[in-house]
């Protein structure tokens, strides 16, 4: 039988293995425990905020939606407004002018509201350039000379005497 006196003996790994092991475990129990009984109000608040947040982005893409749905009507009765306008206007001029005039007046207006068949494909379309073009025979306003006329001659400014000072 062991007595009290003596005393048990183990060596150092043994005993960093055995405290290494504790707070493993130890750790491992806090976080369980922990995850168990967080407060529900926490989860339940940022579950709250989530499902807002949800809702005001649903409600945005709503409005975005109406909005554009609105445009559209709204462009439609614009150009319902300008074709009756084009219409009237043509209807005056067949009955107020000559049939010069009103031909002149319908054969103007006929290209300008043709939506449909409107098409940029064969026009000739360049990008703007970033210097004015120059005509044949001048020069660039990236040479050298550009802005010197050779014909002009360079003004000199007149001399002055610069009187001396006695001393």
């Amino acid at each position: 039988m062991l007595t009290i006196t003596e005393v048990i003996l183990f060596s150092l790994e043994t005993l960093i293995m055995v405290c290494a092991i504790v707070l493993c475990v130890g750790a491992l129990l806090g976080a369980l425990i922990s995850r168990t009984f967080l407060p529900p109000e926490q989860k339940r608040d940022l579950e709250q905020s989530l499902q807002l947040t949800r809702q005001e982005l649903n409600q945005y893409q709503q409005d975005v939606a109406q909005h554009f749905a609105e445009t559209s009507k709204l462009v439609h009765n614009l150009t319902q407004s300008y074709k009756e306008v084009h219409e009237h206007l043509a209807k005056g001029a067949v009955e107020l002018t000559n049939s010069e005039i009103s031909r002149k007046i319908i054969a103007a207006g006929e290209g300008t509201l043709n939506l449909e068949g409107t098409s940029i494909e064969g026009a000739a379309v360049e990008p703007p350039k970033d210097w004015a073009p120059k005509t044949p025979g001048e020069s660039g306003t990236l040479s050298e000379d550009y802005g010197h006329d050779e014909e002009e001659p360079v003004h000199q400014p007149p001399h002055v005497p610069v009187p001396k000072k006695a001393g």
